[in-house]
């Protein structure tokens, strides 16, 4: 590995940035047009090749999952959004958390290629995936029904997956329900339970409609809502973020991808702690548990459950809370090395960012 590559994907793509900033005259954020705004993404996404385009599968809704008195009654076609950088590399089927699109997992993508094909996919109602038909729709077992339907569209049976938050979830539902659909395990930061505490404070935080009216509005508070996720630079922030995001020419302003009712059907759900220790106990292949230590999702003492029931492997990132950005390059050798050689830790493994990340844009916000 030499040139830019020796650096990783995102201190690449940080270059990038910098350059692209300082080509526009390095304007005070207060100053900063969507435009130039657009500008900067656009070249983050040259260390990305962003010719990578979207591909998509129909996902049948079933009435089985449908509310009985508000679902509407038959079987309906929602088309979901996929991307994959092609190659001949072991697929990994990626999913994100309540909010995340696939193009979180782009920097893992560049990282781990040619060893693994990272293959992200966007749950109904999250990034360019359609949108179920009613708000009780949006719940767990629809989206480890929309897994399970891509992993066997796409004849990725006994393929790897990482989830994360959410995406976690959804993929120990499915090891636990279908267990040849999947062969082995990465939770990012996500074991069988989280408590309600946590559940409630995060349902209050995304439940509501944003608008983004500038983009200094854009990096302060978007970079707020970050904090907690990892050492990264800037590059990685603005990737993950602004593809979360769209224009709306209804509000004049940047606005979410998603489907608020998906995370107002995360509300109503958020009363109660997710427990799936039923679940865990029938989960049967190796598992890898990436761990922020500072998280408030994963504790310690559901760490140590967990590691009585199944073949559990831990990496532990310092000065993280929950779901680490998987942005680092040495966390990326650690995952692709696991899922290809199907390494089992004996003790944890700690991986702590080597770089500390330059700052332009969200200085403010983190």
């Amino acid at each position: 590995m030499s040139g830019p590559d020796r650096i990783g994907a995102a201190l690449n793509a940080q270059a990038l940035l910098e350059q692209c900033y300082a080509d526009i005259g390095s304007p005070a954020l207060e100053s900063l047009s969507w435009e130039e705004c657009g500008e900067l993404s656009f070249a983050v996404g040259k260390a990305l090749d962003a010719t990578v385009q979207p591909k998509s599968f129909w996902y049948r809704h079933p009435v089985r999952l449908q509310d009985k008195e508000l679902g509407i009654g038959r079987p309906y076609e929602v088309n979901l959004a996929w991307f994959e950088r092609p190659g001949d590399g072991i697929p990994l089927v990626s999913i994100g958390g309540l909010t995340n699109v696939s193009q979180r997992f782009d920097f893992l993508a560049v990282d781990t290629s040619p060893g693994l094909r990272v293959i992200g996919l966007d749950l109904a109602g999250r990034g360019r995936s359609g949108w179920l038909a009613e708000m009780t729709d949006y719940h767990l077992d629809s989206y480890v029904e929309q897994l399970r339907q891509f992993i066997e569209a796409q004849g990725l049976v006994g393929t790897a997956v990482l989830g994360s938050s959410l995406g976690a979830a959804a993929a120990i539902r499915l090891a636990a329900t279908t267990p040849e659909l999947i062969g082995k395990l990465v939770l990012n930061d996500t074991g069988p339970f989280i408590p309600a505490s946590r559940r409630k404070r995060r349902a209050r935080a995304v439940g509501r409609h944003y608008t983004f009216r500038s983009p200094s509005e854009f990096f302060r508070r978007m970079g707020a809502a970050t904090r907690y996720s990892g050492l990264a630079p800037d590059a990685v922030l603005l990737h993950n973020s602004y593809h979360k995001t769209r224009w709306s020419y209804e509000e004049q302003a940047r606005t979410y991808r998603h489907d608020l009712r998906a995370l107002l059907a995360y509300r109503r759900e958020a009363v109660a702690s997710m427990d799936l220790w039923d679940d865990w106990k029938r989960v049967d292949c190796p598992v890898l548990l990436i761990h922020g230590l500072l998280s408030d999702a994963t504790s310690a003492e559901t760490i140590a459950r967990m590691r009585g029931q199944t073949e559990l492997s831990v990496i532990e990132v310092p000065d993280t809370g929950h779901t680490p950005l998987l942005c680092d390059t040495e966390l990326a050798k650690l995952i692709a090395d696991w899922v290809k050689n199907q390494r089992t830790y004996d003790n944890n493994v700690t991986c702590k960012p080597a770089v500390s990340p330059r700052r332009i844009l969200y200085a403010s916000g983190s």
